[in-house]
């Protein structure tokens, strides 16, 4: 298939995309292994390749020390966690760890975080493979295509950035 068939039918299944709602999350509590097959499976659309994991023991070890996770329960995951996990490996691929220890300073990740996180991205999800999915109709330039996308996610990286820096300083200020 050439690429722009492989692109096409990626961004079709990007329209398509529906991450675990809350109520879909696994109620019982998981083990590491558990959450690892389970949040692959759901985040396997954002991977380049089936090399590139999102999400590994480590990386859940290394979240929960950085103060991004909280510390499961007699080694188990609960789905506070799973969406906090989902929440984390979509937002480390734009932003450090440590501004997303900011981002999540506060919040409590039950259903309402977990649905705002849910309909912000599954949002620019859809708006960005409809927009890709049309381009690639009309044959447009895909390197232009490419370059386009990469510098509007850079500019709200940026921007995003900001907001947690200046929310990370005033946090530091009121302590």
């Amino acid at each position: 298939m050439e690429p722009i068939e492989e692109i096409l039918a990626w961004a079709r299944e990007g329209e398509e995309l529906s991450p675990p709602a809350w109520d879909q999350l696994p109620t019982i509590p998981l083990y590491v292994d558990q959450v690892l097959l389970y949040l692959r499976d759901s985040l396997r659309f954002f991977e380049r390749d089936e090399e590139d994991l999102l999400l590994t023991n480590s990386m859940i070890n290394n979240y929960v020390k950085s103060g991004a996770l909280p510390h499961p329960e007699k080694k188990k995951y609960s789905r506070q966690h799973l969406a906090a996990l989902m929440a984390i490996c979509m937002l480390k691929q734009v932003l450090a760890i440590p501004d997303i220890v900011t981002l999540l300073d506060g919040e409590e990740l039950g259903p309402e975080f977990y649905q705002s996180f849910l309909s912000a991205h599954i949002g620019a999800v859809k708006k960005t493979c409809k927009e890709l999915e049309e381009n690639c109709v009309a044959r447009e330039n895909l390197r232009r295509q490419a370059l386009r996308l990469a510098a509007e996610a850079n500019a709200k990286r940026a921007a995003a950035e900001r907001i947690l820096r200046e929310l990370g300083e005033e946090g530091k200020k009121g302590k």
